[in-house]
């Protein structure tokens, strides 16, 4: 398989196994993945908001692409509860979707996806983003994709992982510019502008580089 078509070839072989994310979308959460993988920047990749694993079976399979013998690690973090509370920065004019406790799915269920797709299982912790200790966090993180949905979530996940980003390391977020999920781009933009950094989106992905 040719490097350049992994994406490709991946997207193609296998399904999406969700509606949470657009293959538009995740075409472009790989490719980000992909430039940090061929530009071997160090460190594991971390993803907060894992759902059933809609997202997490891709990032494995290129992950064992590239590193065939999986010393590059896969850490997931949800509640597996569904989605909390939202918060006065999540208010929308859009309507009403994305409720409490929707989008529940449990850590079996998430983790059976691997065990159907012959993948290596992440590390997996179950917790609310304000929950996740530090210490639960690899040394050394290369690459991130947060999918939180609420303002409260993505800010927390933004601030653990940041001090962890190595240099050169990137952030991506789902549903940035989501009419439906303001909190998403307040947190970002909030974010961004207290560290100065330049924030990019494509397909409601926004992409941070360190």
């Amino acid at each position: 398989m040719k490097a350049v078509n992994n994406v490709t070839s991946l997207l193609s072989r296998h399904p999406i196994i969700s509606d949470q994310i657009t293959r538009p979308a995740l075409n472009v959460v790989l490719r980000e993945l992909e430039t940090i993988l061929k530009r071997d920047v160090p460190g594991d990749v971390v993803e907060f908001g894992c759902y059933i694993g809609t997202t997490s079976l891709f990032l494995r399979r290129l992950l064992s692409v590239h590193d065939p013998n999986q010393s590059r690690q896969l850490y997931a973090y949800d509640s597996f509860s569904g989605l909390p509370d939202k918060t006065t920065e999540d208010a929308s004019g859009a309507g009403e979707q994305f409720q409490v406790g929707e989008l529940t799915v449990s850590k079996k269920q998430f983790l059976h996806e691997f065990q159907k797709a012959n993948l290596q299982s992440p590390n997996t912790f179950k917790g609310w983003f304000k929950d996740i200790a530090p210490d639960q966090l690899p040394d050394q993180i290369a690459f991130a994709f947060l999918d939180g949905d609420f303002y409260e979530s993505i800010r927390d996940s933004l601030l653990l992982v940041w001090p962890r980003l190595v240099a050169g390391g990137t952030i991506t977020i789902d549903d940035y510019s989501r009419a439906a999920l303001p909190g998403v781009e307040r947190a970002v933009q909030e974010f961004v502008k207290v560290h100065k950094l330049t924030v990019r989106h494509e397909h409601q992905i926004a992409i941070i580089t360190r």
